[in-house]
């Protein structure tokens, strides 16, 4: 209850914000659907997973390779450049090779064809057409595609991994409905006892002012004293105090209600505050855990992350092809321009260092941590079930012993106010004979309270819905 109080008080501060308002009294059912629909934390839980989903679809897309197009817009007077932009767009001419200083020296060299000198100057006659080009503009439209053809398994191990991710997710919103599911249940249920002991407090509190109006009227005939009269009046204030505490205890649950629901509610219909114990083993619990279902996907994702890093061992192979054209003017005479390149590259890292098999064992041993943590969590879980189980069973006789201890309690109250009206018991005791009617009361509550958490949590253990 402490816990739940504690939740209210952040809860109270988002009631202006609800857009929705019920105006009939809200059956458990009801609220379970408003929950599923309208609860923030479960509707970021469906993006979460959207998210999770759309990562999953891009990993499995990097088996189709990438499609590129990329258009060239540039200027240059760089030589090597120049010439490279004639070359691609089919347009380089002897011209460009700086023939023209090669024949002005054509006739020296043919009139003195013994004179190695003039072939020697000839050769070394730097071509200006080619060392100092004009500028020119560059325009190439290409497009290329590439597509890995074998990975080493990389690629549809991070496939897994991502599908394993999304999985997760969904585990993760799972647990998490059913969170707010155990929420909403225990709180109802709360309201239940809450509603039952007012109900018995405004019985107690009926009786407190019969037994004032029967005081004032012995006051009156001298059977009494007024002294008897202040301690009824007391004790009805003492009870007037529980209600209130009670009913505003109810309050601060139908604000954190209107909170789970993100809508407001100020108004249900309460179940029976008694929870049946659900008919489930520890078998069931262990196979319908989402820890447990967690925890199993943690270890898939171990294996997957442990062939991805066995990948590095293969080596890797992709194709490519790219078809483009190249002028001097944007898409000028690209048909007589285009042309085209295929190809394919394999690549096999050789050694690394051994950083390569480090990491591998790294793998292997995080693979065996999340077995054992699985095992481990299986464990856990058993030993809570067999903790809770116990605790409902001594509860349950807990609440049969209280029972019969508030039916003590109500018949020696109704015994000593039957004596009191004889003048056989005084004020005091009456008074201290209802205080231990309230207190076993009070104490009933509690102990139904503790026992219905139990059964929550022990229906959260198994994430089923009883």
């Amino acid at each position: 209850m402490k816990k739940i109080l504690s939740l209210l008080c952040g809860a109270t501060l988002f009631l202006n914000a609800y857009d929705i308002t019920v105006s009939k009294a809200l059956t458990l059912n009801e609220a379970l659907n408003l929950l599923k629909a309208n609860n923030l934390e479960i509707q970021n839980s469906n993006y979460d997973l959207a998210i999770s989903k759309a990562d999953a679809n891009g990993a499995f897309g990097m088996h189709f390779g990438k499609l590129d197009f990329i258009q060239d817009f540039a200027r240059s007077n760089d030589a090597g450049n120049v010439f490279g932009f004639k070359l691609a767009g089919r347009e380089a001419a002897f011209g460009d090779f700086g023939f023209s200083d090669f024949l002005t020296q054509m006739p020296t060299l043919l009139s003195n064809p013994n004179d190695p000198s003039i072939g020697q100057t000839l050769l070394a006659t730097q071509p200006n057409d080619l060392n100092y080009p004009g500028y020119r503009n560059f325009f190439q439209a290409k497009l290329k595609y590439e597509i890995p053809l074998f990975t080493g398994f990389a690629i549809s191990s991070y496939v897994s991994i991502m599908d394993a991710m999304t999985k997760m997710k969904g585990l993760e919103k799972e647990q998490l409905i059913n969170e707010q599911i155990y929420q909403l249940r225990k709180s109802f249920y709360d309201m239940a006892l809450l509603k039952e002991a007012v109900r018995n407090l405004n019985t107690i509190l009926t009786n407190i002012k019969t037994l004032e109006d029967i005081t004032k009227e012995m006051i009156d005939v001298g059977y009494a004293k007024k002294v008897d009269l202040l301690e009824v009046q007391a004790k009805k204030g003492n009870v007037q105090r529980f209600i209130l505490q009670m009913e505003s205890n109810q309050e601060l649950l139908y604000h954190y209600i209107s909170f789970l629901l993100n809508t407001k509610v100020d108004n249900i219909v309460t179940p029976s505050f008694y929870v049946a114990m659900p008919q489930i083993d520890t078998q069931d619990i262990l196979d319908k855990n989402i820890d447990i279902k967690r925890a199993k996907t943690g270890l898939e994702i171990r294996e997957n992350m442990l062939s991805a890093a066995q990948a590095s061992y293969y080596p890797t192979l992709g194709a490519f092809a790219e078809v483009s054209t190249a002028d001097d003017t944007f898409m000028g005479d690209a048909e007589d321009h285009k042309s085209y390149t295929i190809g394919a590259r394999l690549s096999w890292n050789l050694f690394q260092g051994g950083s390569d098999s480090a990491a591998i064992e790294k793998s292997k041993i995080e693979r065996l941590k999340t077995r054992t943590q699985i095992e481990l969590a299986k464990k856990g879980i058993a030993l809570k079930v067999d903790e809770i189980q116990t605790e409902i069973k001594t509860f349950d006789a807990e609440i049969a012993s209280l029972e019969k201890e508030l039916l003590l309690a109500n018949e020696i109250y109704e015994n000593y106010e039957s004596r009191y009206k004889e003048q056989l018991a005084s004020m005091s005791d009456v008074i201290i004979k209802q205080s231990e009617q309230i207190e076993k009361i009070l104490e009933l509550q509690m102990v139904k309270n503790k026992r219905n958490e139990r059964i929550f949590a022990l229906e959260k253990l198994a994430n089923g819905e009883f």
